[in-house]
């Protein structure tokens, strides 16, 4: 139970320094780069998310322990009369999590359940960086006469959907069964408190967008 107070109190301490902004705070972008025109259908496009954590807003949540989650979706479409078209699709997430006991952080990247390290840094500015590598989304364009562009969103979540479902349930009142003794309460109350907070924070979640211009298979 203490140690539940004791993080009570340090997301309470957070919610008061969560208004703080860093000085000089660098805006989040992103970006979307196309292959050369003769790697069209070879490659996919680059695709680069630079300051990601550049602000408080970011960075308070993650220091408390809050993993970080970059999703991205990168899809190829085409220009119709009426309406335009998704012709192909393609997923990928970087994962940002901070480890209290070691004083890291921890940058991976899942493409296509292929997890791969892009390491452990001391500095946030440091796994910031490690988010903006570029990345060549696994995605390619192929052969047609269509005008073709690529678009990419990146949504950012603080909490995944477990954390959400279990909060859902909590606010539902569907806490009896740890009351009676099938569920840790310990477990949805820490949850619940890191929910709200992290919404207060305003670190729940972000979306961003970017698109290539139009361009033509050769």
């Amino acid at each position: 139970m203490h140690g539940t107070l004791r993080r009570v109190a340090f997301a309470l301490a957070l919610l008061i320094a969560g208004g703080r902004e860093l000085h000089a705070q660098r805006e989040p972008t992103l970006e979307i780069r196309p292959p050369a025109s003769d790697q069209l259908t070879r490659v996919g496009p680059l695709i680069i998310a630079t300051n990601m954590l550049s602000s408080a807003r970011a960075r308070d949540p993650l220091a408390a322990g809050f993993p970080a989650r970059f999703h991205f979706v990168v899809t190829l479409w085409s220009e119709r009369n009426f309406a335009n078209a998704i012709e192909r699709r393609a997923e990928y997430d970087v994962l940002v999590s901070y480890s209290a006991m070691e004083k890291k952080y921890q940058v991976v990247q899942n493409v296509n359940d292929h997890v791969l390290s892009l390491g452990n840094f001391d500095r946030v500015e440091d796994a910031e960086g490690a988010i903006a590598r570029p990345t060549r989304a696994p995605i390619r364009g192929f052969a047609t006469r269509k005008r073709l562009y690529y678009r990419v969103t990146l949504d950012v979540q603080v909490l995944n959907a477990s954390d959400l479902d279990e909060v859902n349930g909590w606010l539902k009142g569907e806490l009896e069964p740890a009351i009676k003794g099938d569920r840790n309460p310990g477990t949805a109350l820490t949850r619940t408190i890191r929910y709200l907070t992290s919404r207060l924070l305003g670190g729940d979640s972000r979306e961003y967008e970017a698109q290539t211009p139009v361009f033509q298979i050769p």
